[in-house]
């Protein structure tokens, strides 16, 4: 991520110097396909009797690069091809007018930039003296190096400007076009480099979308295709650090380049969910009060520096797991949380973005249920927005590894939540936060549950006070009967429900952790030092090896979290001027002095708190297990002993 005082405005003059070679190579170029194969035979043009092509065919020269023919008899005609997707009419619709403005937009772009990048690192000088035959041989890799680099950087500008420029459409693209996989990337040269891209994309076009509404669905996947596959090329590409270190912005369009970042516009979801507010949430202390927590730390991102103060502090909840019985109230905690960041984010002007990954995104197509969820994953991570995704009932959704029961299709979302979450190229930037919630949640894979940060145990009403408080919240005013010796709401106080809550996992819940906390403190005494919290942890891995590493990892992200237990103030919510809007050295400076160092009462609460869960779910998991053996075996022994009779 580039340093935002890196960043370069492009200047509009210098955009549209490159407006008529982006259009002429829409209109026509010829290309040979070297990768991708043909999805559909070469079609004349869909053109009315009478009517004539606008335009000749352009075969476009790089400059500073003796270039080979690459013709063939039919060519590729985009613009043809774009206002052909509706059949036989002559004339252009506004929807494939934007379509072509943002394809022209984009390739003028590309280009701007790609020749700053040349002129920024001498490959500009490279490609004159190419062109005047004086190359030195010893400056060929690094010319052919540059090339590549510059390729790179046109196909990813110009596939996130398209992108972003037709998500503005007044329709949004029709999602799940599957359209198959980006093959002609190439990268000799920027000029074949986009032929390739827009070859394929012409291509696709014709194989799909016989609509104008699937016009802009297909331009739309192929972008996200080709950015992910791109974007993929240049973490091994050489010479791309000029590209990376600077930020390039597009005033006009207010879009913004930030290395092969992808750029999307900032669109709200319209909620239709029921929300709740804090005191609806009866019971569920600690989990209430981390919602309410994260909720406010989502609103401290800086769209600007496109980081989150408290992601750099490390006292960020970047994915978190709720549990608990049917009933509980997971889905009520769910709605009050997106209920106050929508609140917040009307409030501040921000753009908010929810999505639950639902049941229905499994599906039996191979791959399909895979792309399902990183869309919904893409679409909640867009740096332009404030983001809070779901996966409810998640031990139906992902597929437990080893599992026979579990679909291919859940194997596949599993896959993607995995890599997502705590994957090599992920990236916490705190704008965003996920969710998934579970009854069953001992049924959820190991290594997709330990990629949950911070475990929310949704446990319901458990006092006298907290029955007596849901039961006057849920009858509703349409009654007389007096309330009794009960201050109402009292035990939901959140302040001092939560202090009792925390202060409960001083020591072990779950039988199998009290054994191994009472074994602990026996052998070496209380744990009051590192080296004791340690022999501590040791022996809970010994009774339980899934406690691993990544275990430690959430705890100790757990502990930061507790250390920077701030209450953000409503008054800075409701006047965002007081914090919201401040620069973002400022907010970090805010949140560090409100932050309390690290106890050792913290970290063995922490430590129990989640070794707790992972035994209660471990504990399940096998007893399941169990009366599933236990099941089969009977199922067994009656199958023999029907068999015996019958031979009998």
């Amino acid at each position: 991520m580039s340093n935002p005082q890196n960043l370069m405005e492009l200047k509009e003059d210098a955009i549209r110097l490159h407006y008529a070679s982006a259009a002429a190579m829409l209109a026509g170029f010829d290309h040979t396909p070297r990768i991708a194969r043909a999805k559909t035979a070469d079609a004349p043009e869909d053109r009315s009797p009478g009517i004539p092509g606008r335009r000749g065919r352009f075969r476009q020269t790089t400059p500073g690069l003796v270039t080979r023919s690459t013709a063939r008899p039919e060519g590729v005609h985009l613009v043809d091809r774009v206002e052909g997707a509706d059949g036989d009419d002559p004339l252009p619709s506004p929807m494939q007018a934007t379509v072509l403005r943002a394809l022209r937009r984009a390739l003028a772009v590309a280009h701007t930039i790609s020749d700053m990048y040349e002129e920024q690192t001498g490959l500009g000088d490279l490609k004159r003296d190419n062109l005047a035959g004086r190359l030195p041989r010893e400056r060929s890799a690094a010319f052919a190096e540059g090339l590549a680099a510059s390729s790179l950087i046109s196909l990813f500008v110009f596939a996130s400007m398209t992108r972003f420029l037709i998500t503005a459409s007044a329709a949004e693209p029709e999602q799940g076009i599957e359209i198959g996989a980006v093959e002609e990337i190439l990268t000799d040269n920027r000029i074949d480099a986009l032929h390739g891209a827009l070859w394929e994309l012409d291509q696709d076009i014709a194989a799909f979308a016989d609509t104008e509404a699937r016009l802009v669905g297909v331009v739309a996947a192929y972008c996200d295709k080709l950015m992910e596959k791109v974007a993929l090329r240049a973490q091994s590409a050489p010479r791309l650090e000029a590209f990376n270190s600077v930020a390039y912005r597009v005033e006009a369009d207010d879009f913004t380049i930030d290395g092969f970042t992808p750029q999307t516009r900032a669109r709200s979801t319209v909620l239709t969910m029921s929300f709740k507010t804090p005191h609806q949430v009866v019971g569920n202390h600690i989990a209430k009060y981390q919602a309410m927590k994260l909720s406010k730390m989502l609103m401290a991102y800086d769209f600007e520096r496109k980081l989150n103060p408290f992601a750099e502090l490390g006292g960020f909840i970047f994915t978190f797991m709720g549990d608990g019985k049917p009933g509980t109230g997971k889905t009520t905690l769910i709605q009050m949380m997106a209920g106050l960041i929508n609140g917040y984010c009307t409030n501040a002007g921000y753009p908010f973005r929810y999505q639950n990954l639902s049941t229905e995104s499994i599906d039996s197509y191979q791959g399909k249920s895979a792309q399902n969820a990183k869309a919904f994953i893409n679409n909640i991570i867009d740096p332009g927005v404030i983001g809070f995704g779901t996966i409810d009932d998640i031990d139906q959704l992902a597929g437990k590894r080893g599992d026979r029961q579990s679909s291919a299709g859940q194997l596949e979302i599993t896959a993607v939540l995995m890599e997502s979450f705590a994957g090599a190229n992920t990236v916490v930037r705190g704008n965003c936060t996920f969710g998934m919630f579970s009854n069953y949640p001992e049924n959820v894979d190991d290594a997709l549950r330990q990629r949950a940060g911070a475990r929310f145990l949704v446990d319901g009403p458990q006092t006298t006070e907290d029955y007596i408080d849901i039961l006057h919240l849920l009858l509703g005013k349409n009654h007389a009967i007096p309330v009794g010796n009960h201050d109402l709401y009292a035990a939901q106080e959140i302040k001092k429900a939560v202090t009792a809550s925390f202060e409960s996992h001083s020591v072990p819940h779950e039988d199998g952790l009290k054994a191994v906390f009472a074994e602990v403190n026996q052998r070496i005494g209380g744990l009051d030092t590192l080296a004791r919290l340690g022999a501590y942890l040791k022996a809970i891995q010994d009774a339980d090896e899934r406690f691993t590493g990544r275990a430690i990892k959430n705890i100790t992200d757990a502990v930061k979290v507790r250390a920077l237990d701030v209450e953000l103030p409503d008054e800075w919510m409701e006047e965002p001027d007081l914090f919201l809007f401040k620069p973002y050295d400022e907010k970090l400076g805010m949140i560090r002095e409100m932050t309390r160092p690290i106890t050792v009462e913290m970290l063995i609460q922490e430590i129990n708190r989640y070794a707790d869960s992972e035994f209660r779910y471990a504990d399940k998991s096998d007893e399941a297990a169990i009366a599933n053996a236990v099941r089969d075996m009977g199922r067994m022994e009656e199958a023999k002993r029907r068999y015996l009779e019958g031979k009998g």
